[in-house]
This record gives C-alpha cells, sequence and structure tokens, in this order.
C-alpha cells in the first residue's frame, strides 16, 4: 500500500465515484499574529496498492514543526473492499479538515504513516504578514 499523493489544500472533495476535485493547492500561509488558527485546512491523500492488499490499513498523520513538537495528530483505518473482477489496482482517496494552530512562524510539515511506514512528508511555511507599504 502506497501513498500516491498528499497536498495541502482551500477546499476538496471526493465524489460519488472517487474522483477527488482540488481547489488552491499551497505551501505557505501568511497570518497577521501568533499564536495563529488557519481554519479549515484540508490534507488531501489518494492511496493505492494492488488487488493482494485488500483489508483495513492503519493511516497515521501528524503536524509537526521544525523542533519536531507535534501540532495535531490523528490515527484510523482504510479498509479497501473486494474491487471488481478485471480490477488489479485499488485506491482510496480522503479529505481530511483540520483547524490548524500554528504557535509561531517556520517551516512545519505533515508526516504520513501508512502501516507504521512514513509513506510522505508535505512542507507548510507560515509566515507573519509583512505590513503595508
Amino acid at each position: 500500500m502506497k501513498l500516491d499523493f498528499a497536498v495541502v489544500a482551500d477546499y476538496a472533495l471526493v465524489d460519488q465515484v472517487g474522483k477527488i476535485s482540488v481547489l488552491g493547492m499551497y505551501q505557505h500561509i501568511w497570518v497577521q499574529q501568533f499564536p495563529a488558527m488557519h481554519p479549515r485546512l484540508h490534507l488531501v491523500l489518494r492511496l493505492r496498492g494492488k488487488r493482494t492488499e485488500i483489508g483495513e490499513h492503519h493511516v497515521q498523520i501528524r503536524l509537526l514543526d521544525e523542533q519536531d513538537t507535534e501540532i495535531l495528530g490523528g490515527n484510523g483505518q482504510v479498509t479497501f473492499a473486494e474491487p471488481p473482477a478485471g480490477v488489479t489496482d485499488i485506491e482510496a482517496a480522503a479529505v481530511l479538515v483540520f483547524d490548524v494552530p500554528f504557535p509561531h512562524a517556520g517551516p512545519y510539515r505533515f508526516e504520513i504513516l501508512v502501516d507504521g511506514e512514513r509513506q510522505a512528508t508535505v512542507p507548510l511555511t507560515v509566515s507573519l504578514l509583512p505590513p503595508p507599504r
């Protein structure tokens, strides 16, 4: 089981047939002060595997700062059902929505683990908005 991709965005959804729509991908957030709260950050993931990997898989997500302090985290299970006959690859998409606290400026990263193995790191930088000129 592998993480095909992970991005941070303003908004995303997965429709009834599994198609992913993502709007406003970014890697930098500007804030007016610290600590800051970024409302409704969307973390978009797609997992892919082979037919032999049907069943339950554990997914863990952590947001860390540059000192490896965990800002938020969570985990859950993704269950892959038996695909239709003739289908060899399986996939699942997820959109996770967080209100994210940022205690200070600097680099942050989402770490994504699948079945205990780190699959991706999604960087995110948070900076103080410069004063108007």
